[in-house]
């Protein structure tokens, strides 16, 4: 009989594992992506607890449902009342630790208020407006005040803007000098809530800010005040505070420097009204300068014909009257590099508005031009030169304008040869690419007409028509009913907003926050206005009553 040979298994369980691991690691799946996380840390628990009355301890410990770390504490944490020795704030893992290192007053309410600084560690979600309250007393004090916040251009309600409150008696002392100790940020709606108040009398405001200190400390940031204190003696809702940009008290020449190609640019802190400038030294050089201000009217470009001198002086008038004056140093042998460019009023589908002339901007200030190095193409044929005109325009040196009787349908082309135009400073153009371009259809555009009526004959009032992008496209000062005309609009989507012009000088004025005034008002129409091709659209709009400035 033929012996089988015993097969032993046990040999075999080490081949078996080895096989099943490779085949339960190529089967693992890769962790699925999952939703992002936006939800801020969660309090869990507190030592003591929040709201905890005659409270005597030294060190408060807060726990988070996840870990958290600790921004910019000394700017957005606050305490108040504010002792001498402020805390000391510390995280570690999902614990906020406080450390109280000044002694408390008797029968006294503290808020510590954290604004911003506490985050999630993975996906630095704010914990907005978290409140520690304790009182060292057996009454822990509990008034608030709540209401919205608006920009007043835009008439949007304004998220993570700071709501400050001062007690009125140190408001002289602290507000724009000093961060305030209670304070609130507002939500995604512009709605804030300030709480575990006492009775007092309060100034409030409201600030937004490029980079927060909580400190009113610049004219750039947005500020919102009341001109009347609060008098805090019961919960107090529906505040209304308008955001402005509030307009300098003091001129000044914020900026200044002479460009790479040789211009002085001078900005200023706030717009004019009708500016000018003079040079004063060297004084055989002024009427040889060109001067062109912003459309906004605080920034002043100032070509020179005559670059050789060491230092210049200029003095900068409004309404005819000197307001400033600056110096700006200058090497006599500084090097400049110009180049003499254009740009031209067509759109980026090559398309020039119909009924309107060929606008040429160039970089630099023109001095003159050759008309025999300028070609207008009209399908591909030269136009005779005393078929198109071309002039200088004379409220702008850098500006010409190219009439010619523009067909739909035909396609044009400007060539612009090398030397064809000189620059004040002697610079020839080089030859630039040929400008190629149609006449837009007529019946892309619209007609609208807005018939207004006013609340008040003897108030003024500004109707601004804005475009989706919310730019201002025209401006009509009126004081009674009127029928408002805008011709060649193209098609899309306008907005009326009318500006409340109290001293009836056709514009928007700000308001300042020192001297108590508040800006204009502004009401923005709820109408969209939608225009369709060739169309002629009449909307009727009523301005509301002005409403009180709080």
């Amino acid at each position: 009989m033929l012996n089988k040979k015993q097969v032993n298994y046990y040999n075999l369980i080490p081949y078996f594992i080895v096989i099943l691991l490779l085949f339960g690691c190529a089967a693992q799946q890769p962790p699925q992506g999952g939703p992002r996380d936006v939800t801020p840390p969660k309090l869990v628990k507190a030592i003591p607890a929040n709201k905890t009355r005659n409270f005597k301890a030294k060190e408060i410990d807060l726990e988070f449902d996840e870990f958290i770390k600790l921004t910019n504490q000394y700017q957005e944490i606050s305490m108040s009342p504010a002792p001498e020795k402020l805390p000391e704030y510390s995280s570690n893992k999902r614990i906020l630790k406080i450390k109280l290192r000044d002694s408390l007053q008797k029968n006294t309410t503290y808020v510590i208020n954290f604004g911003k600084a506490i985050q999630d560690v993975n996906e630095a979600n704010i914990l907005k407006n978290f409140t520690y309250v304790f009182s060292t007393g057996n009454h822990i004090d509990s008034l608030s005040i709540s209401g919205t916040v608006t920009n007043t251009l835009t008439q949007e309600k304004e998220k993570d803007v700071t709501v400050m409150l001062f007690p009125l008696k140190q408001d002289s002392l602290l507000f724009g000098k000093k961060k305030p100790s209670i304070f609130a940020t507002t939500d995604s709606s512009g709605n804030f809530s300030l709480n575990n108040l006492r009775e007092d009398d309060y100034r409030i405001y409201a600030l937004k800010e490029a980079s927060p200190n909580k400190i009113f400390d610049n004219d750039k940031e947005l500020i919102a005040f009341l001109k009347k204190p609060i008098h805090l003696r019961s919960d107090t809702q529906n505040i209304q505070l308008n955001l402005f940009k509030q307009s300098p008290e003091k001129f000044r020449v914020s900026e200044k420097r002479f460009d790479t190609d040789g211009k002085l640019l001078l900005i200023f802190n706030k717009a004019l009204n009708n500016p000018g400038l003079k040079v004063i030294y060297p004084t055989d050089i002024d009427r040889q300068k060109s001067v062109e201000f912003s459309k906004t009217k605080d920034t002043a470009f100032v070509y020179l014909r005559n670059m050789n001198f060491d230092s210049i002086r200029v003095a900068i008038f409004d309404n005819n009257k000197p307001i400033d004056s600056v110096s700006q140093l200058k090497t006599k042998k500084e090097s400049f590099q110009r180049t003499l460019t254009f740009l031209y009023n067509i759109n980026s589908n090559n398309l020039l508005k119909p009924t309107n002339d060929l606008k040429i901007t160039a970089s630099l200030p023109i001095d003159n031009f050759d008309n025999s190095q300028i070609t207008l193409n009209e399908d591909s044929v030269a136009v005779a030169v005393s078929d198109y005109t071309l002039q200088k325009d004379t409220s702008n040196f850098k500006k010409l304008t190219l009439k010619y009787r523009w067909r739909q349908g035909s396609k044009y082309e400007l060539i612009i040869n090398e030397g064809a135009f000189t620059s004040i400073y002697g610079d020839k153009n080089k030859r630039p690419p040929s400008k190629r371009f149609q006449v837009d259809k007529l019946e892309n555009y619209s007609t609208l007409t807005i018939k207004v009526t006013v609340p008040d004959t003897s108030k003024g009032y500004v109707v601004q028509l804005l475009n989706e992008k919310k730019d201002v496209l025209e401006s009509n000062p009126i004081q009674r009913n009127a029928s408002l005309v805008y011709k060649n609009l193209l098609t899309g989507k306008y907005m009326i907003r009318v500006v409340y012009d109290e001293n009836k000088n056709g514009k928007w004025d700000s308001g300042n926050v020192h001297q108590k005034r508040q800006p204009e008002n502004i009401w923005v129409s709820e109408k969209v206005i939608a225009l369709r091709p060739n169309w002629e659209a009449e909307e009727a709009i009523t301005i509301p009553k002005e409403k009180p400035t709080p």
